[in-house]
């Protein structure tokens, strides 16, 4: 129909976990041209936007509390034409932060939806964990409560993909501890600061990251081996082993041989778990 607006885009827009560089130019170009940025929090993106040199025109709050009020808003400007960039504090819109009910309904009207990706805590965590990446398991943020955070590790123990979990640094010990008590003492990589200068990393069994891992800043991403084959033998003490004939003398791949040997074990997946432990 004549004098009806042409519908805009919703962009969904990654910006970067910690290091500014990873902005790609892509999301600079559609951040600047957009008519509107509706981002978690105003003041982190308005620094943001700062730092990297671009003036938004106008920018709209939206989070978990406010989403539903909001998003009649963001699809009406749609509607009117306006090209809408949706971004999170940090990282991928949608993915464990609000944005994929905006995106059903956006979707579900028939307006126009795209992406400019970005990096994400889980999948950046997950490479660098030592620990599987051919299938995973996203899980986000577990209850704050001990009891439901308990139950849905129950309901997961059996998961044989490689689990990936975000926890705020104030209930790290806690998922620690039940992630060790309900899954067992399994490999897991404890990941934090992200792409920033005082990373790290630290790859070990869950028992041992729950002993030694004191109050840490900032999110963290928490990385954590499947559930074994069924029947299958326990790696993190035949791990052990292997590193106490190295200690003696004894080569890795000879060390693994014999206890694979020994064991019943799988030399591959053995000599994975040993260099985990290593590391």
């Amino acid at each position: 129909m004549l004098g009806m607006p042409r519908p805009g885009t919703l962009w969904l827009v990654g910006t970067p976990i910690g290091n500014l560089k990873d902005l790609s130019e892509r999301a600079r170009e559609v951040l600047a041209r957009v008519d509107v940025i509706a981002c978690e929090d105003t003041r982190t993106t308005r620094k943001l936007m700062g730092l990297v040199g671009i003036r938004p025109t106008r920018l709209l709050s939206f989070y978990e509390g406010n989403e539903r009020r909001r998003m009649s808003q963001v699809l009406g400007h749609l509607r009117d034409g306006w090209d809408v960039a949706l971004v999170t504090d940090a990282g991928m819109p949608a993915l464990s932060d609000p944005g994929y009910r905006l995106v059903a309904a956006a979707a579900e009207e028939g307006l126009a939806v795209d992406a400019v990706p970005g990096p994400t805590a889980a999948v950046t965590a997950l490479v660098l964990s030592g620990l599987p990446t051919d299938r995973f398991a996203f899980e986000g943020f577990l209850s704050r409560k001990a009891g439901a955070r308990r139950a849905r590790l129950e309901e997961i123990r059996d998961e044989r993909r490689t689990l990936v979990f975000y926890e705020s640094p104030r209930r790290l010990a806690g998922l620690l501890a039940d992630a060790a008590s309900v899954l067992g003492d399994r490999r897991a990589a404890l990941c934090r600061e992200l792409t920033k200068l005082h990373q790290e990393v630290s790859r070990s069994t869950l028992r041992e990251l729950a002993e030694r891992t004191a109050e840490v800043r900032g999110e963290v991403v928490l990385v954590v081996e499947g559930a074994p084959d069924a029947g299958g033998p326990d790696l993190a003490p035949l791990s052990e082993h292997v590193d106490r004939l190295v200690a003696g003398g004894m080569s890795r791949r000879d060390a693994v041989a014999a206890v694979a040997e020994e064991s019943g074990a799988s030399k591959n997946a053995l000599y994975e778990a040993s260099l985990h432990m290593e590391g």
